[in-house]
């Protein structure tokens, strides 16, 4: 059993940070576990992350790994209705599922820890399947489908922007799917055979948090987790991006109230050192009031009502997306050329040491909240055991720390050329500009 054990303090240009303590060891069946230790809650956390996300389904059954984890919620072989000893035992529940992975996490009384471990090992060695079960899920989710994404402002924008972004990678559609069609024809023997695929030990990370020994955890491990067969091991072979090399652009029409415009551009992955610098480069345009295009877009030149730039943060290369709504009056040319000629900026000068600096406390003060949840915690250090780099959960930080002016304009220059982006304009009904 290999074991991380650091210091309780950690010290970061000055910011005061604790370190997360925890354990780990791997089930014979290949589950791997990991131990964060939190003496200041009396609460447990058990966060299982199952590695399929949407990349993983075939493109012609698109929307699987989010249906799937409906039917996560429909009961097991032993236990019909997982949310009843749940919630009498104190706990409560979700989920979640995006391109990368699908992760289910649950808070209890670590009193009741056992409880937890007997709904999730039973469900990862036994889940009912139906025709029934399948009917009900299947309608949650394609009425999800028309809710969020049909039939709400804005709501297609990603069924229309995601494809124009990627041609080759299965990035190119939604966790929801590609269109409502491939739920509705989802098949029961096509669940069975993603559960069998998916749905092993050896594909799978637990984290327990709470105030709890390592000996205790691991013989409940043991007790519910051991029986379960290990899987065939699934290798992924995903298609490759090729690089983009020309500007993409597709305008569309549609009853919403503003105009809006969406910039994507190529950036490299997750797993990727310059990761970071990406990163920081979308604080530098649009994360918040003090931002590049906030500041000058929106408060001086009042072009734009609102703005904001973001990454993906996919675990394959993804996405730095800029996107913003253009006021009444403005037209599209005059919003556009403004919004192209701030991005084309931070391709040619370096960000300033004071302006690096603000951004970088942003991503200190985000990491310090979210470290205060023994859930966050949880969640995050099974994510970094994931990606292979459980280290992170404490040295995080230390990562963007190293990102110097210099590192942001060569990352700007390549990550921002205008032949890298795909714009989506999606003009309100409205307007005639």
């Amino acid at each position: 059993m290999f074991s991380y054990w650091a210091t309780n303090l950690l010290y970061t240009n000055n910011h005061l940070l604790f370190m997360v303590i925890y354990d780990n060891f791997i089930l014979n069946n290949g589950l791997r576990f990991y131990i964060l230790h939190d003496p200041t809650t009396p609460m447990a956390a058990v966060n299982i992350l199952y590695d399929v996300g949407a990349r993983d389904e075939n493109p012609n059954r698109t929307g699987f790994a989010h249906l799937f984890e409906h039917l996560m919620f429909g009961g097991s072989v032993n236990i019909p209705k997982y949310d009843e000893p749940l919630q009498r035992a104190g706990g409560e529940n979700n989920a979640f599922t995006n391109s990368d992975i699908t992760n289910y996490y649950l808070t209890l009384p670590k009193d009741n820890l056992e409880t937890a471990f007997w709904l999730e090992s039973d469900r990862m060695l036994s889940l009912a399947f139906s025709e029934k079960s399948l009917e009900v899920q299947r309608q949650v989710v394609t009425e999800e489908f028309r809710q969020n994404y049909l039939n709400q402002p804005y709501g297609d924008v990603w069924l229309l922007l995601k494809p124009l972004a990627y041609k080759v990678h299965p990035y190119q559609w939604n966790t929801i799917g590609k269109e409502i069609s491939h739920i509705e024809q989802a098949h029961l023997q096509d669940v069975k055979e993603f559960y069998k695929r998916f749905y092993n030990p050896n594909n799978a990370i637990v984290v327990v948090a709470g105030d709890l020994k390592t000996s205790e955890v691991e013989r409940l491990a043991k007790k519910w987790f051991e029986p379960i067969e290990a899987g065939e091991t699934y290798e992924r072979k995903l298609p490759e991006e090729p690089k983009q090399t020309q500007a993409r652009r597709m305008e569309v029409k549609r009853d919403v109230p503003q105009t809006a415009i969406y910039k994507t551009y190529h950036m490299c992955g997750r797993l990727n050192k310059h990761f970071y610098a990406s990163d920081l480069i979308s604080d530098l345009l649009g994360s918040g009031q003090s931002s590049r295009l906030f500041k000058t877009l929106v408060r001086q030149k009042q072009l734009f009502s609102e703005i904001n730039a973001f990454v993906t943060g996919d675990i394959d290369p993804g996405l730095l997306i800029v996107t913003g709504k253009i006021n009444e009056k403005v037209t599209i040319s005059e919003a556009e050329e403004a919004l192209e000629t701030e991005i084309e900026k931070m391709r040619h000068k370096p960000p300033t040491a004071n302006e690096l600096r603000k951004v970088k406390n942003r991503v200190i003060s985000a990491n310090s909240f979210g470290s205060l949840s023994a859930l966050n915690k949880a969640m995050n250090l099974a994510y970094y055991a994931h990606i292979e780099m459980p280290q992170l959960i404490n040295t995080i930080t230390q990562e963007y720390e190293k990102i110097r002016p210099e590192h942001v304009l060569q990352n700007a220059i390549e990550v921002l050329n205008p032949a890298n982006c795909s714009t989506l304009i999606y003009q309100s009904q409205k307007s005639d500009l």
